[in-house]
């Protein structure tokens, strides 16, 4: 049985997500030009969705699309929320 007075060892942060990746012009749009880490990109692209109403009702897991987005998600009007990481992904460097 394990000690329950035994610390449990620190969660490691993925230093790839702390990185700052800097947008391309497309993302840029949405996000703003600044580089930001992955996980702040993430965070920026969801304020995005929400304030613009984008998160489908009847689908959660779904994003509407609207001009900015499209043009992100390669063309495509709805992409589910995995989806979206992959995409976003081809506009940092």
């Amino acid at each position: 049985m394990p000690d329950s007075t035994t610390p449990k060892p620190a969660r490691k942060l993925n230093p790839a997500l702390s990185k700052p990746v800097q947008p391309d012009e497309i993302l840029s749009a949405v996000i703003g030009s600044t580089p930001v880490s992955r996980g702040e990109m993430t965070k920026k692209l969801w304020e995005y969705i929400k304030k613009n109403g984008l998160q489908d009702q009847a689908k959660k897991t779904n994003i509407n699309a609207d001009e900015k987005l499209k043009a992100v998600f390669g063309g495509k009007s709805q992409v589910t929320m995995f989806e979206m990481t992959k995409l976003v992904s081809a506009h940092v460097k």
